[in-house]
C-alpha cells in the first residue's frame, strides 16, 4: 500500500475528527459567510506526484478553496431555487459516503429497499396514489428527461413504433406543447433526439405564466388525433405560477397526449394547507418531476421522478448483462434511469423524512412562504421598486431602478444576500427564492437592508 494511504488508514479516526471540526466551524460561521460573492479566479496547480495525505489536502483546501465557497447552505442565499441541508439530511449524506453503496443493482445490499421506502414516503407527501413508480435521479433536468423519455416511448406505443429499438426518428413529426417551459425541457428534448424544435410554446393567460387551456385544446385539436406530449407546470421559476392541471388532464377525454408535470419545487405546495389546491390534478399526470435539493433541504444532488407507466420506463432504460442477472418482477433501479452506477441519494432524504416527518417539512414550507410574502411587501414599499407578479408561494419577482445585473452584483458583494437576475414578460428583473430551513425574520431584515443599499 502506498505510504500516504497506509498512514491515512492508520490515523483514520483522528483524520475524520479533523474533518468534523472543519465542518462544525463552517456551519457555526454560516451566518457570517458571504452568501455568494464572486472570488478572484485561481490558476490551477499541477497534479501532485506524491500527494500530501488527507491532513495535507485538508489544510490546502481550508486555505486555498474554502474561503471562496458561497454561503449557499445558509439562510440568505436566495439565488436559483436552492435549499440548504437539514441536520438529518446532512447526516444522511455523510453516511451515504461512508457506506458507499451502489444503488443501481440490488445484489448484496438493502439499499434498494430503503429507496423504495423513501419513494413511498414521498408519494404520500405529495398526495400521489400507490400506482406511481418512482426513482431517485440527480436533479430536475434528469427527472424531466426521464419523464419525457417515457413519454417518447408512449408516443411510439400509440403509433405502433418501438422507439427503444428503432430510435426517435421512427416517430416522425413530434409535438410537445407547453406554456412556460423550464429551460431543462429544451435540453431534455435535445438529449432525447426529439429536438428542441419539437416544443411548441402556447399562449399564456394575461399577466400570468399559466398556459391558456383553450389554446392548448385548439393545438391538440389541430393534431387530428395524432398523439402529443404536454408539459404542464406546477410552479414556474420566476413567479411560481401553476397551470390548471385538472383542466389539462380533462382534455385527455378528447385528445391523446402524455401529460408530464414539471413540479420541481412547486410540488411542495402540497404541505401548505392554503396552497395545496394549486396541485389539484397532479395525480392525473403520466410523469412528474420533483427536485429534492430544493425544498426538501437535502444536499446536492437529489431529485425524484414519478410515473404511472413503469412498464414503458423499463423498456427505455433496462440493461441486459450476464453479471446483472435477469430482469425480475421487482426490477433493480439501474433499469429505471440512465445510470447503471447510482449513488444512494435516497439516504439523505430518508434521514430528513424520518427525522422531521410531514409536520417538520410543512413547517419549513410555510415559514418560507411567509418570509417571501413579508419580504415582497417590504421591498415593494422602497422607492422605485416594482413587484412584477404577486408573491404566490416562495419567490419574489421584482424590478429595481437601474440595471438589474448591477443590482444583483451589489447585493452579492454586500455578503448579506444572494439573488439572481431574470427577465419576466420582457422586463429585466430579480428573483428572490426562499427555500432554506434556517431563514428567520432576522434574516429577512438583513435581506431587505441589502436590497435597499443596492438602490441607485
Amino acid at each position: 500500500m502506498h505510504p500516504r494511504l497506509a498512514g491515512d488508514l492508520a490515523a483514520f479516526p483522528a483524520l475524520l475528527e479533523s474533518v468534523r471540526r472543519l465542518a462544525v466551524d463552517v456551519l457555526d460561521a454560516l451566518d457570517d459567510r458571504p452568501a455568494g460573492r464572486s472570488p478572484a479566479p485561481r490558476p490551477a496547480l499541477p497534479l501532485p506526484a506524491d500527494g500530501a495525505g488527507l491532513a495535507g489536502a485538508l489544510a490546502t483546501f481550508t486555505d486555498r478553496w474554502a474561503p471562496g465557497f458561497s454561503g449557499s447552505a445558509g439562510p440568505r442565499y436566495l439565488g436559483f431555487v436552492t435549499g440548504g441541508a437539514t441536520p438529518a439530511g446532512l447526516a444522511g449524506d455523510w453516511l451515504t459516503g461512508v457506506f458507499d453503496q451502489n444503488a443501481g443493482p440490488g445484489i448484496g445490499s438493502s439499499a434498494g429497499d430503503l429507496e423504495r421506502e423513501t419513494l413511498g414516503w414521498l408519494r404520500e407527501l405529495f398526495g400521489l396514489p400507490p400506482g406511481y413508480g418512482g426513482t431517485f435521479v440527480s436533479g430536475a433536468t434528469m427527472s424531466n428527461m426521464v419523464g419525457l423519455a417515457i413519454g417518447r416511448e408512449w408516443l411510439g406505443e400509440r403509433l405502433g413504433v418501438d422507439v427503444s429499438q428503432q430510435g426517435a426518428a421512427a416517430l416522425g413529426e413530434t409535438a410537445v406543447f407547453s406554456g412556460a417551459p423550464h429551460s431543462s425541457i429544451y435540453k431534455a428534448l435535445s438529449m432525447l433526439g426529439l429536438g428542441r424544435g419539437a416544443l411548441r410554446q402556447l399562449p399564456l393567460l394575461p399577466d400570468r405564466e399559466a398556459v391558456d387551456v383553450p389554446a392548448l385544446r385548439a393545438a391538440l385539436a389541430d393534431r387530428a388525433g395524432r398523439p402529443a406530449i404536454v408539459v404542464a407546470n406546477a410552479g414556474t421559476v420566476d413567479t411560481v405560477d401553476y397551470d390548471d392541471l385538472r383542466a389539462i388532464a380533462e382534455l385527455r377525454r378528447e385528445y391523446p397526449f402524455w401529460l408530464h408535470v414539471d413540479a420541481a419545487f412547486g410540488a411542495f405546495a402540497a404541505l401548505s394547507p392554503a396552497h395545496a389546491p394549486l396541485l389539484d390534478g397532479l395525480a392525473e399526470a403520466d410523469s412528474i418531476c420533483v427536485d429534492l435539493h430544493k425544498w426538501l433541504n437535502v444536499p446536492y444532488d437529489s431529485a425524484v421522478q414519478f410515473t404511472r407507466r413503469t412498464d414503458l420506463q423499463l423498456k427505455v432504460f433496462s440493461n441486459a448483462a450476464a453479471y446483472l442477472g435477469p430482469l425480475t418482477e421487482r426490477p433493480d433501479f439501474l433499469h429505471h434511469t440512465p445510470e447503471n452506477s447510482r449513488r444512494l441519494r435516497a439516504l439523505a432524504a430518508w434521514f430528513s423524512l424520518a427525522a422531521y416527518g410531514r409536520d417538520g417539512h410543512r413547517d419549513i414550507v410555510t415559514r418560507n412562504i411567509a418570509s417571501a410574502q413579508r419580504v415582497g411587501a417590504r421591498l415593494a414599499e422602497l422607492p422605485g421598486v416594482r413587484l412584477l407578479a404577486p408573491v404566490r408561494l416562495n419567490v419574489v419577482c421584482l424590478a429595481l431602478p437601474g440595471d438589474q445585473a448591477e443590482a444583483a452584483r451589489a447585493v452579492a458583494e454586500s455578503g448579506e444576500a444572494f439573488v439572481t437576475p431574470t427577465v419576466y414578460a420582457g422586463t429585466p428583473a430579480l428573483r428572490l427564492a426562499f427555500c432554506n430551513w434556517r431563514t428567520s425574520e432576522a434574516d429577512e431584515d438583513r435581506i431587505v437592508a441589502a436590497v435597499r443599499r443596492a438602490l441607485p
